[in-house]
């Protein structure tokens, strides 16, 4: 999948307590903001709330950033399953465009409100409007 297949829409600026040691973007950070990106990505594709990371393959930290630059995350889905979404994730640099980072497969678990996996009945992307959850995510399953 190219970066050409990949929408970008969030966007970041690297700031001082983003940094390691070296002075380059921790990694940590980094995966923090994607992680959070996807579970938005997931629940707006899903239509719920409670969709929640099950797996993130391997993650290629292609090159670094640095205090003051800006950054960019892209997902797109790239597989329904019953009761899950897979995606592809990239982020790169905003001006230079070179990725930072790479990871082939995120996947997110639809879940009921008993925590348990539920069909989303999806099978592809929505990209004219998102898909809002038609619950409200505190709800607990006892009420």
């Amino acid at each position: 999948m190219e970066s050409s297949d990949i929408t970008f829409r969030t966007r970041k600026w690297v700031r001082p307590e983003d940094l390691n040691a070296n002075g380059t973007l921790f990694g940590g950070s980094l995966l923090k903001w994607i992680d959070e990106e996807a579970a938005i990505y997931a629940i707006l594709q899903l239509g719920n709330g409670r969709a929640v990371t099950k797996y993130i393959s391997e993650i290629n930290f292609v090159s670094s950033a640095v205090q003051g630059d800006l950054i960019e995350m892209g997902l797109t889905a790239t597989k329904f399953g019953r009761t899950s979404l897979t995606m592809r994730a990239e982020v790169r640099n905003m001006i230079t465009r070179r990725s930072i980072l790479t990871i082939e497969e995120i996947v997110f678990v639809n879940l009921n409100i008993a925590g348990k996996p539920e069909p989303h009945g999806y099978k592809e992307i929505t990209y004219d409007r998102d898909r809002i959850p038609t619950h409200h995510l505190t709800e607990t399953p006892h009420g």
